[in-house]
């Protein structure tokens, strides 16, 4: 890898240009995990996963993701990622039927208190 490093200049670019947002995205992660609520945390997590932009109404979540997982990656349990789900569904902010689609107005939640 460090031979691959010095000799191919475009590949050492791409590589330090991914290893440098990686980081940027794991420091965005210690924050949020730091400051948010578990609520947020979620709300920004279901955002990611859909790779949401503002130039869509909404965006389904492929593949699908287990509870436990969301769970996991929020820092909370099954159980209030479950609530937090149906809040967001009779909210309007997501469709949610096993599989989720993310709509627009969840980014409310993380940008309102």
């Amino acid at each position: 890898m460090i031979r691959l490093l010095h000799e191919k200049q475009e590949f050492s670019e791409r590589f330090m240009a991914f290893l440098l947002a990686r980081n940027i995205e794991v420091e965005a992660d210690i924050v949020d995990q730091l400051f948010n609520s578990s609520e947020k945390r979620l709300a920004r997590l279901l955002l990611l996963l859909a790779n949401f932009n503002h130039d869509s109404e909404s965006r389904s979540i492929t593949p699908r993701i287990p509870q436990e997982v969301l769970a996991a990656r929020v820092g909370t349990t099954r159980s209030r990622v479950n609530h937090f789900l149906n809040k967001f569904r009779d909210l309007g902010l997501i469709e949610y039927n096993g599989d989720i689609r993310v709509h627009t107005a969840l980014i409310n939640v993380i940008v309102h208190d």
